[in-house]
C-alpha cells in the first residue's frame, strides 16, 4: 500500500451496492439512540396519520448505509488508504424524500475529490441513494481525513 491515497481515484464511481431493505425496527432503534423524539420515527400509527407508508427515518439514518458503501473504496488496496490513519471530517445529507420502513434502497459511491492539505489527504465521497426504480432518494457526502506521517 502506498503511504498516501492515490489521487487517480478522484472521480471514480463504484458499481452500485446491493439492495438495502429499511427496517422499521432499525428506524426506531436509530431514533432512540439519537434522541429523535418525533412519533413518526417510533409509532407506526403516528407515521401513517402523517401520510407516510411506515415509520419515517430521521434525516441522518442513512449514515450507516453510506459508511458501509464507502468501505468499497476505503478497503480497496489500490486506493492506498491506511484505515488506521483515517479521521472522520464531516457528513452532509441531501434528502429528496423521506426514507420510510420498507424502502428498498440502492447505494452508489463516487469519490468526488482527493486533495492534499497540510500533510494530510482530504477525501470527499458521495453516496447516491436511489430506490429500486432508480428514483433518487438522497445523497450523503462525507469528508474523511487520512493523516499524514
Amino acid at each position: 500500500m502506498s503511504p498516501t491515497p492515490d489521487p487517480a481515484f478522484a472521480g471514480r464511481t463504484y458499481p452500485s451496492g446491493p439492495v438495502h431493505v429499511v427496517s422499521g425496527a432499525k428506524i426506531a432503534e436509530f431514533a432512540r439512540a439519537t434522541g429523535a423524539t418525533d412519533a413518526v420515527h417510533t409509532d407506526e400509527t403516528a407515521a401513517r396519520a402523517a401520510g407516510h407508508a411506515g415509520l419515517v427515518a430521521p434525516p441522518t439514518f442513512l449514515v450507516s448505509l453510506a459508511q458501509s458503501t464507502e468501505a468499497a473504496y476505503i478497503e480497496d488496496p489500490a486506493a492506498g488508504i491506511d484505515f488506521s490513519r483515517v479521521v472522520h471530517g464531516e457528513e452532509g445529507f441531501e434528502l429528496h424524500r423521506p426514507v420510510v420502513a420498507g424502502d428498498r434502497l440502492v447505494p452508489t459511491l463516487t469519490v468526488e475529490s482527493i486533495r492534499a492539505a497540510g500533510g494530510h489527504t482530504m477525501i470527499t465521497t458521495r453516496v447516491d441513494v436511489a430506490d429500486e426504480a432508480g428514483q433518487s432518494v438522497a445523497a450523503v457526502r462525507s469528508v474523511i481525513v487520512v493523516r499524514g506521517e
